[in-house]
């Protein structure tokens, strides 16, 4: 039987990524980094795409699964009617330049007869390397890439594959390491599974363990923290928003996009969970990313780059792979790269003034590069653009969009005054009054909610951002019009749609499923409206969500109760972590990070605005 999304565990080195499926199946891996051609891509065709199964021969009776508190290292539990055993997966954190996936099978109880399938097939499935036996182990290699394979059990080939049957016993330990160099290199040293797998323990309970307390959600918070710290890619910085390409945002259909790259929004909103959960290096990590990435003319800045700034992430589609459950195009690359997408520059200014405290004062660069981003906000703001959800349909004058542009000269107002730094503060007054009365004028409709597009009628959940960025108050009648249209509207048994397919030209077609961030985003509204339980209920909802290994896709299909989009889904867990935060402060009385000035600076930005609770200004 297909894994379905959910079924499906992250492994990270925090530069590359694989999925382990509940039946001890990996079937997505990447080396060397996210978005590197995968050399197990089963997830989006067939065990003949490359895939590398670990399991019981007879039939399992049960499944258990684990991350070990506050790691990426997974335990997979089998039970059957010979007895239990655990697979222990993971990729340890690189060092010496080892790139590795190792596996370890331990006997728990009685003797149970084991199975391992391992297909290689470079570059997306389409290759198949050339193997040969290289001191005791195996060597694989085509084109660029080689892969060593070394264990203690007697392997074969079978069919362009390697096989091996062998029996674990109770306090037995087997072996094995897949380990990635350049083909020009000579293989990899042996190492010690046993070691590499404790040493990496050690490394994520350490990370994880610098994580502030947000009782009663630690574990939730913790959880995706620690997933999102796998989504940053530590040589650059810089943060994926997943580590999949083409998992289908409708089974069957078209939606089907390549998101092993950094977005700027994804990535801030990222960056202020980091922050807010007290890991201030990866913020100024993922700044001086920014730096080099949109480094040149403000102007040709982009709404994503490669994990080490890369600008053309050209987009192709990948015919000779089915894609998950027959979902195709399978598309790798991304055509949005090159989109204009207004509302990234009021992200970027809002990250940079609810992190300048923290990780600015020793870049003199970040406000020199903030300036350079809001004169190019002055110049297109009245523009049309292709908006946060990058439709392909043709460019408009979306509301969310403009609200961001009024977001981008409103921080940059505050980050000037706040420091005494030299700008046209009166210009810039003059222009946030005037793109503040445009909205009002052509966003709202005669209902007095806020529309998609500028005279247009359709729904969209973006809106929530209104108060969440302080462009209005919470209790404002266009905010509150515009939450209960959005509840009537675009919530389907609890969760939220982003817009109305059937209304949006979005240049796909196509149904999509409900979209976990803005199911929380009505949460974080209803936080700042006093409506504490209602959020609550959605919050745990969400929570509820999570497989068994606390993971979340992009999108929730409520009709047939399943996962939907790439997975893990750093948006989705950047959410999970903002509405926590935000409720365990509000539980425990507290009204924002920080205290004294920074506390009481002004009103609630962003993100931080879920976290503040209250609204002034």
């Amino acid at each position: 039987m297909t894994n379905r999304i959910e079924d499906y565990a992250l492994l990270s080195d925090t530069q590359s990524a694989a999925l382990v499926g509940r039946d001890g199946s990996i079937d997505w891996l990447t080396f060397p980094r996210f978005d590197s051609a995968a050399c197990f891509t089963a997830l989006l065709g067939t065990p003949d795409h490359g895939r590398w199964l670990l399991a019981p021969v007879g039939e399992v009776t049960a499944v258990r699964r684990r991350y070990r508190p506050g790691t990426l290292v997974l335990e997979t539990r089998f039970t059957t009617a010979d007895g239990e055993v655990e697979l222990v997966d993971c990729m340890p954190i690189r060092g010496d330049d080892r790139l590795d996936v190792v596996r370890l099978v331990r006997g728990i109880r009685g003797t149970v007869p084991m199975r391992m399938h391992l297909t290689v097939r470079m570059d997306y499935g389409s290759i198949v390397p050339w193997v040969r036996r290289v001191d005791g182990g195996l060597r694989m290699v085509a084109g660029p890439d080689a892969l060593a394979f070394r264990t203690t059990v007697e392997h074969r080939p079978d069919d362009w594959s390697t096989v091996a049957e062998f029996t674990v016993a109770e306090g037995d330990e087997v072996p094995f390491d897949l380990a990635w160099r350049p083909s020009h290199l000579e293989p990899p040293e042996p190492i010690s599974v046993a070691d590499s797998i404790e040493r990496t323990t050690r490394w994520w309970s350490d990370w994880s363990g610098r994580c502030e307390q947000f009782a009663p959600y630690d574990d939730v918070i913790r959880s995706s923290i620690t997933v999102l710290k796998g989504l940053t890619y530590e040589p650059t910085g810089g943060i994926v928003a997943a580590p999949t390409t083409s998992l289908p945002e409708s089974i069957g259909g078209p939606r089907n996009w390549d998101y092993r790259y950094c977005w700027l929004r994804d990535a801030t909103f990222t960056l202020t969970s980091l922050l807010d959960a007290g890991y201030t290096e990866e913020a100024a990590a993922w700044r001086d990313w920014l730096l080099r990435a949109v480094a040149g003319r403000p102007e040709d800045v982009q709404i994503m780059y490669g994990p080490a700034g890369e600008h053309r992430l050209t987009e192709l589609e990948l015919d000779w792979l089915p894609g998950f459950e027959g979902s195709s195009p399978v598309r790798v690359g991304n055509g949005a790269h090159d989109q204009f997408q207004l509302d990234v520059f009021g992200e970027v200014m809002d990250a940079f003034y609810e992190g300048h405290l923290v990780v600015a004062d020793d870049q003199p660069n970040v406000w020199k590069v903030g300036r350079a981003l809001v004169e190019v906000v002055e110049k297109r703001w009245e523009e049309p653009d292709d908006g946060i959800w990058e439709v392909r349909g043709g460019r408009r004058h979306f509301t969310h969009s403009k609200v961001m542009a009024w977001v981008a000269i409103d921080r940059a107002i505050r980050i000037a005054e706040g420091r005494g730094t030299d700008a046209p503060v009166d210009r810039w007054t003059d222009l946030r009054e005037r793109i503040h009365a445009e909205v009002l004028a052509k966003g709202v409709d005669d209902r007095g909610v806020f529309v998609q597009e500028f005279g247009g009628t359709a729904l969209d959940a973006s809106l929530l951002m209104v108060p969440l960025v302080g462009f209005l108050p919470p209790d404002d009648p266009r905010v509150v019009a515009t939450v209960a249209a959005i509840q009537d509207e675009l919530t389907h048994d609890g969760f939220v749609h982003r817009y109305d397919a059937a209304k949006t030209d979005d240049g796909v077609g196509g149904q999509e499923g409900t979209f976990l961030m803005c199911t929380l985003w009505l949460a974080d509204v209803f936080i700042l409206q006093g409506r504490i339980d209602e959020a609550r209920e959605i919050f745990e909802r969400v929570v509820a969500l999570r497989n068994d290994v606390g993971l979340l896709a992009e999108m929730w299909d409520p009709t047939e109760q399943r996962m939907l989009g790439n997975f893990p889904q750093a948006f989705s867990h950047t959410a999970l972590v903002a509405t926590g935060i935000a409720l365990s402060r509000h539980d425990r009385g507290v009204e924002g990070r920080g205290s004294g000035e920074e506390a009481d600076a002004g009103p609630p930005t962003g993100r931080s605005a879920r976290r503040a609770l209250w609204h002034r200004g």
